[in-house]
């Protein structure tokens, strides 16, 4: 009997979104055998967007380049245009900086969690964890106004304060996550079907993450200490001391899988609270931005000739803007170059060897910023006959698959 193989192609994802993704898969059985991937189905053309606007115009397109990572893209480009025009960020708002980003850390491990959650059939935790996630969210509004798009990163610094008036608010938060961190990590990490379903499951080798340059969650959970904040630390993260945390640091073992994913990510979680505790702890006086005259700002860039980078350990992983300016209101080139690019060659050994009902959580186990997907199409190709599997119905066979193994 000769070997039925098929043919699942996956995608493009919704054209909207950043990066609309195209999979496919050749399966025999149900064991994926080969995964190509297929970037580039369209694109929102944001950065030309960018070089028809000034830099303080462009801070607000890149705040939505990624609706999760809102703190971000305008941390590495306000860095970026920063290190071109030589302006200096005044040391207070360099915490301010730190605050904000570690906040929305802990929002995006959280979310990330209820998704994964959600693709193993368990939506229960779905629930629990984006309740948990709204406290977060509630101080983010607190602080600057909106619970996404925080609009506080400014050329030269902060936009808003952070007072001695808000500590008390922040603290209560942290202790919120404190409190709730034992739960979290009890249903996460101890729950045997979860376990079933995300130990030895979408591997990663250490080996393999350095030779596709994995970033992030995605290359710490496979034992790399790569974290921009550690190896070249930027803003406050240098009297921090930050150290880039791999699942050993719990189990004493490095495995690669999607549950050392999670260690991490949750692991992440304790580190960001203890860094803004930190902050607020040690945040000097002083002023918050270098040059608070919007006009004079705008000039003083329309002068500046030059180039720069700006890094960020985003939730996600090492987030870049590049910027060249060109004694212009224009920048002549501003490149960004999110997490995800570097992390989505990483699903190619994820993947292989595993079943379908698994391709959903490893696809979100390196928390990727692209949309979810819109259909699957299964080509037989012994008889040409095409059935479709609706976004549901892939959801629907990772949920029949944990039920199946749990005990």
């Amino acid at each position: 009997m000769s070997k039925m193989s098929y043919s699942v192609p996956i995608g493009p994802v919704h054209p909207s979104l950043k990066e609309p993704m195209t999979f496919n898969f050749e399966i025999y059985g149900e064991r994926i055998e080969k995964v190509n991937l297929a970037p580039g189905d369209n694109h929102r053309g944001i950065e030309f967007m960018g070089r028809q606007r000034n830099p303080i115009q462009i801070i607000y397109l890149a705040e939505r380049i990624c609706g999760i990572c809102s703190a971000s893209h305008p941390f590495a480009f306000c860095q970026a245009v920063e290190n071109a025009a030589g302006i200096e960020v005044p040391e207070r708002a360099q915490y301010i900086r730190v605050i904000i980003a570690e906040l929305e850390r802990i929002h995006s491990h959280i979310l990330w969690a209820g998704v994964a959650a959600h693709e193993l059939g368990f939506d229960s935790i779905l629930y629990l964890t984006w309740r948990a996630r709204e406290e977060v969210l509630d101080l983010l509004e607190y602080l600057t106004g909106n619970r996404i798009n925080y609009g506080i990163f400014m050329i030269g610094g902060v936009r808003r304060d952070i007072t001695k008036e808000h500590i008390p608010r922040i603290k209560k938060t942290l202790e919120y996550y404190k409190d709730i961190y034992a739960k979290l990590e009890d249903v996460f990490l101890n729950d045997p079907t979860i376990a079933l379903r995300t130990k030895n499951v979408g591997i990663l080798t250490t080996e393999d993450a350095l030779r596709l340059c994995a970033v992030g969650p995605t290359a710490r959970a496979s034992g790399i200490t790569k974290d921009i904040r550690q190896d070249q630390p930027y803003a406050a993260y240098a009297d921090l001391e930050v150290k880039a945390i791999t699942p050993d640091a719990l189990t004493g073992e490095v495995h690669g899988d999607i549950y050392d994913r999670i260690i991490v990510r949750l692991l992440e979680v304790v580190q960001s609270i203890q860094i803004i505790e930190q902050c607020i702890e040690n945040i000097p006086s002083g002023e918050i931005i270098a040059e608070k005259k919007l006009v004079k700002l705008l000039n003083q860039l329309k002068k500046a000739k030059g180039e720069g980078i700006g890094r960020h350990e985003a939730p996600r992983g090492e987030c870049i803007h590049y910027v060249k300016l060109n004694e212009s209101e224009l920048p002549e080139v501003w490149k960004a170059r999110a997490p995800t690019y570097n992390n989505l060659m990483t699903w190619v050994p994820m993947l292989i060897g595993q079943q379908i009902a698994d391709i959903p959580i490893v696809i979100a186990s390196i928390d990727p910023c692209i949309a979810c997907m819109d259909r699957v199409t299964i080509l037989n190709k012994d008889n040409g006959q095409k059935s479709i599997l609706a976004k549901e119905d892939l959801h629907k066979l990772s949920v029949q698959k944990t039920r199946r193994i749990t005990p």
